[in-house]
C-alpha cells in the first residue's frame, strides 16, 4: 500500500463542508424562512470570501496557482479521463480546479444577487441604500437572476458530485475520505 501525504489542511476541509451546509440551507429555505436564508447567504460570502484569501496566501495544495490551469488544458483533461488515459494528481486535477473556480464564481454571485434582491424587495441588507424603493420591474429581475443562478448551481453541485465519484473510482480512491481526513496517496 502506498503511503498517505497530506494534501488539504484543515481550512479547506472546514470551508468545504460548512460550503456545503451554508449552500444547501440557502437553497433549501428560498423565502420560507427569509432569516434563516439571508443568514445562510451571509456565511456563503463570507466563506468565499475567506477562501479566496486563502487561496493566495495558504499552503502549496490551497493555492490558486497550484489548481488554475488554462481553459486548453482543463478540455484536454477532461478528453483523457473520457478516453480512461487521464493522469492523477496529487491535488486537484485541472477538472477539479475548474469546478473550485465555477463554484466559488457562481456561489458569490448568487450572493451578490441575493443581497440585491434584498435589499429591493425588502429595504434590507448593505445594498439597501441604493435599492430600496426600486421598480417592481428591477425587483422581479434581480430575483428571477437570482433564482437562475440558484439553478444553475444545483446543476454544478450534481456535476461536481459526478465528477468527483468518477474521478474517485477512475483513480481507485476516495476522494470524500481525502476531503475529510485531508489524506491522499502519493503519486
Amino acid at each position: 500500500m502506498k503511503e498517505n501525504v497530506r494534501v488539504w489542511d484543515l481550512f479547506v476541509r472546514i470551508f468545504h463542508w460548512s460550503l456545503m451546509v451554508v449552500v444547501f440551507v440557502t437553497l433549501l429555505t428560498e423565502d420560507d424562512l427569509l432569516d434563516l436564508h439571508v443568514f445562510a447567504g451571509y456565511g456563503a460570502g463570507l466563506l468565499i470570501m475567506a477562501r479566496i484569501i486563502w487561496g493566495l496566501v495558504g499552503p502549496k495544495f490551497a493555492r490558486f496557482s497550484n489548481f488554475v490551469y488554462a481553459p486548453a488544458t482543463v478540455i484536454s483533461y477532461l478528453k483523457d479521463l473520457r478516453n480512461r488515459d487521464a493522469s492523477r494528481y496529487l491535488g486537484h486535477s485541472p477538472a477539479g480546479g475548474a469546478m473550485v473556480i465555477a463554484l466559488m464564481i457562481l456561489v458569490l454571485l448568487i450572493v451578490v444577487t441575493g443581497l440585491a434582491s434584498y435589499a429591493a424587495e425588502h429595504s434590507a441588507g448593505p445594498l439597501a441604500a441604493y435599492l430600496s424603493g426600486s421598480p417592481r420591474l428591477i425587483r422581479n429581475v434581480l430575483s428571477e437572476i437570482h433564482q437562475g443562478l440558484a439553478g444553475a448551481l444545483w446543476a454544478l453541485i450534481a456535476l461536481h458530485v459526478g465528477g468527483v465519484i468518477y474521478a474517485g473510482v477512475f483513480h481507485h480512491e476516495n476522494l470524500i475520505r481525502s476531503m475529510l481526513t485531508g489524506l491522499k496517496r502519493k503519486l
